[in-house]
């Protein structure tokens, strides 16, 4: 489905190439260089391979975890590196504990720790960092040091799905000047979006992306309307 031939996939690798070949630094502009931006593709393409083989086999997968549901192929964005940023973490000098709601109507808590900044088209845009919290034991001890985002932005309800989409940025790394990339290609429904048995978080009001993010997957069910 994702990699469907290796001409389509050097296709789509050199037209990003080409035509996107500036990925927005933050605080200082700065522009991919050609070998970096095709690498950049082809780690997209593998990342979307990799996603592919998951639905479809592993057991944790939704689609097998619901067997009410059927496994279609997830729906992409075509690979863009104008979506590709990097940030230093901004902390918040207190990291504060926050609810967030769930699309069953629980309450989650969870530290809003810091924020990235995303440079796109010349402005500047806050992005939240969210750490779990001890509320959340089990995640906590698994992950108490992993770096999350969530957001909605002018593609929510319309190409994107109406919750939000998500994107993992790993370990916290202890530098200070350390710059993350956050690239946006990777950003992914939460599994509520293709199955009724499960609840994800919502991303909160502050987390919305104020540009279309044409980048990372749309919507599963390509026939909702906008919400």
């Amino acid at each position: 489905m994702i990699l469907t031939s290796h001409r389509t996939a050097l296709c789509i690798l050199l037209l990003a190439v080409a035509l996107l070949g500036g990925c927005r630094n933050q605080p200082k502009q700065h522009s991919w260089s050609s070998a970096d931006s095709a690498r950049i593709v082809q780690e997209i393409l593998a990342h979307r391979a990799e996603a592919d083989s998951f639905f479809r086999f592993d057991p944790s997968s939704p689609f097998l975890r619901d067997t009410t549901i059927e496994y279609r192929g997830i729906h992409w964005f075509p690979p863009d590196v104008r979506f590709c940023f990097t940030s230093k973490l901004y902390k918040y000098d207190q990291a504060e504990t926050v609810v967030v709601l769930g699309t069953k109507g629980e309450e989650r808590r969870h530290a809003r720790y810091g924020y990235f900044l995303l440079n796109y088209q010349g402005t500047r845009h806050k992005l939240n960092v969210y750490k779990f919290t001890p509320y959340d034991a089990k995640r906590y001890a698994l992950y108490k040091d992993h770096l999350s985002v969530w957001f909605t932005d002018e593609t929510t309800g319309k190409e994107s799905y109406n919750v939000g989409r998500y994107v993992e940025v790993g370990t916290e790394n202890p530098d200070p000047e350390y710059e993350y990339t956050i690239d946006l290609n990777r950003a992914y429904n939460p599994y509520c979006a293709y199955s009724a048995l499960f609840s994800c978080a919502i991303p909160r009001k502050e987390d919305r992306l104020a540009f279309a993010v044409h980048a990372g997957e749309k919507k599963y069910h390509m026939d909702e309307g906008e919400h």
